[in-house]
């Protein structure tokens, strides 16, 4: 079933050109923060997260930065795999952390886990790189992940176990992240509008859509947690392979402007997405860096990082 247009019609300009309007506002929504940080009217209350220690991790392979700023985004992930079990145990939440990190640390390369915490689909919220927890409880620093390409100093990451594409999140999982995400926010003073999904800053479908389309509802329980105000932002657009219209066409001529070989026919096909893929390349654009991203085929995806180049070549 082909996915209806990502591109509000309001987004295009006669001749081809973007407008600052949806499109526009998700480039500069995941760009820059928002200048209000509202601090919460109501004390929030810490959820249960068990540490590294209690799930057996692995010590880093070198001392974890502590940065000495707030993060300015809190940012929902999915992990893709493992998939969706019916094993809510504690033992699976954190046998997920332990499979995680050794994936991040030995086939990534990386130091430790890249997100600082998981949710496994059981509830469980178990630390994922060292030291997220002090630094959270702390309330002033942030602990350096690796997590979203070239966004990682203002970020806090969240993996929930799972695919998340086309089925919901189960209410056990969703009532951790609404409980973490609402904690978070108070600590640190991030406004509920700067929660967002990976795909808000990477060309990647992460979170997936089922998952990224309750993100308003996230901000929603969060913004009612705190007793603050909210401002829903834009989504941010995203166009894959098989999607079709004038979106893709768009894209398409814009491509060609660069150099591109693609035929401008609206439709989303393998020659497309190498023509992204390349372009991607070619602009040293960094691969999205969740688990997500090593798990799905995203090869070609074209997101706001992406449209952002095109849109100022």
């Amino acid at each position: 079933m082909a996915r209806k247009p990502v591109f509000d019609r309001r987004t295009l300009l006669v001749g081809g050109g973007l407008a600052v309007t949806a499109l526009g506002t998700a480039l500069a929504g995941s760009a820059s923060a928002s200048p209000d940080r509202t601090r919460p009217v109501r004390p929030v209350e810490a959820p249960n997260m068990y540490g590294t220690a209690d799930w057996g991790a692995r010590p880093p392979a070198e001392p974890v930065t502590l940065l000495n700023h707030k993060p300015t985004y809190i940012v929902v992930h999915h992990t893709v795999e493992p998939g969706n079990t019916d094993d809510y145990s504690l033992d699976r939440a954190f046998a997920i952390s332990r499979s995680i990190q050794n994936f991040h640390m030995d086939s990534n390369g990386w130091i430790d886990s890249g997100q600082q915490f998981t949710i496994s689909r059981g509830g469980f919220i178990t630390e994922g790189r060292h030291r997220s927890i002090e630094a959270l409880r702390g309330g002033t620093q942030h602990v350096l992940g690796a997590n979203v390409a070239n966004r990682n100093s203002e970020v806090i990451g969240i993996e929930n176990e799972g695919l998340y594409m086309e089925v919901d999140v189960p209410l056990t999982l969703w009532d951790s992240l609404v409980a973490l995400v609402a904690y978070m926010a108070a600590q640190y003073g991030v406004s509920p509008d700067l929660i967002r999904g990976h795909r808000d800053f990477n060309s990647t479908a992460c979170p997936g859509d089922v998952l990224y389309a309750r993100l308003p509802e996230l901000r929603e329980a969060v913004a009612a947690r705190l007793g603050v105000p909210l401002r829903q932002p834009e989504p941010t657009p995203l166009l894959r392979p098989g999607d079709v219209g004038e979106d893709v066409r768009l894209a398409q001529r814009r491509l060609r402007a660069q150099g591109y070989d693609v035929p401008v026919d609206g439709v989303f096909g393998d020659t497309t997405r190498d023509a992204v893929a390349a372009f991607a390349e070619d602009n040293r654009m960094a691969e999205p860096t969740c688990r997500a991203c090593a798990e799905a085929d995203e090869r070609g995806f074209l997101g706001v990082d992406l449209w952002e180049r095109l849109a100022h070549r």
